[in-house]
């Protein structure tokens, strides 16, 4: 039996170690991939302290993975041996739900993790299912696109969902690991981009990755004087606000998009969401499909994510400094 070497939780909240597990036989739907990169995300830590109360252990936490295909299943299609591809946090689906039939499989019930119940990326190689297996295109650099696999489709399926175009304003919640890419994907949508931060010293780099204007978020006047201004509002932090006030930063019929969990359930007047049709609504990843989409567009654009690497074996280095938000703005791994 084939075994493949990578660094696995053993308990909760434990450092990493080495582990090898035999992979089997490999499945007539599955690609194995030789990883190169793997990118470093929250959700990760989450598993590996089993926050969702979900993880079994031991396990190789991982789904931000770019690789080259070194095996293929008997019944795959439109994947070679030596291609170069990405796989993200999804890893299967069941194939047959009114979701996964219009395309939606990120929606589905059945909806399989790649490193949730399986080993993930952070390894010498990984086997997926090959629907979930996506191409890259050449103009993108291993490194800075091993985020977009996660954090890149997080930010770009609302976008897309919400429809916004050269007449949207939009308005990003949090200049990190999710809204630095949210600010360039919105800028090439032709939106009119506001970045919101709690950090003033951010403002230069939230311009330069295509805000036009900054909102200093610790000034609770400056929000308020924005009533009435933006058609989609992504929060991509996990804090607590005043979500009131965001809600009332909305135009008729714009939305408030939750991509990541505040700890306490926001507490809102629902006046204003009747009176304007406004909407509160969350985005998870995108489907396959959303997936490929958003790697032209950020080949096409220039679109990369700003990461810090560090080798596969410093992967507890890595993880430290995730937690200490110590990252401008992601980790990668690299073998």
């Amino acid at each position: 039996m084939p075994l493949i070497n990578g660094f696995a939780a053993h308990a909760a909240g434990a450092e990493l170690l080495a582990y090898k597990y035999e992979a089997g036989d490999l499945k007539q739907n599955e690609v194995e991939i030789a990883i190169t990169h793997c990118g470093i995300c929250r959700s990760d830590i989450h598993l590996i302290d089993n926050d969702w109360g979900i993880s079994q252990y031991p396990f190789i936490p991982g789904h931000e993975i770019v690789g080259k295909i070194t095996d293929i299943g008997s019944a795959v299609l439109g994947l070679n041996a030596g291609d170069r591809v990405g796989v993200g946090w999804q890893a299967g689906s069941c194939g047959h739900c009114e979701w996964c039939l219009q395309g939606e499989e990120n929606l589905c019930a059945d909806s399989q993790g790649t490193c949730v119940h399986r080993n993930g990326g952070y390894a010498e190689r990984v086997r997926v299912n090959a629907r979930f297996v996506v191409a890259l295109p050449d103009g993108l650099e291993s490194e800075r696109t091993a985020p977009l696999l996660c954090a890149g489709v997080t930010v770009y399926n609302p976008l897309r969902r919400h429809g916004i175009n050269p007449s949207s304003r939009v308005g990003v919640i949090g200049i990190g690991g999710l809204g630095h890419l949210a600010l360039q994907f919105a800028r090439v949508f032709g939106a009119e981009v506001t970045a919101f931060s709690a950090s003033p010293a951010k403002e230069g780099e939230a311009r330069s990755l295509g805000a036009h204007h900054f909102v200093n978020t610790r000034e609770s006047k400056t929000l308020k004087n924005l009533g009435g201004c933006f058609d989609l509002i992504l929060s991509t932090i996990n804090n607590d606000q005043d979500w009131n006030a965001n809600i009332a930063a909305l135009r008729p019929t714009g939305a408030l998009c939750f991509l990541g969990v505040p700890p306490a359930p926001p507490a809102v007047s629902i006046a204003p969401l009747v009176m304007g049709q406004k909407a509160i609504t969350g985005s998870p990843i995108g489907s396959p499909r959303m997936l490929a989409e958003m790697l032209d567009v950020a080949a096409r654009h220039k679109i990369q994510a700003m990461t810090e690497l560090f080798p596969m074996s410093k992967v507890n280095d890595a993880l430290n400094k995730v937690r200490k938000n110590h990252l401008r703005y992601r980790a990668v791994l690299a073998n």
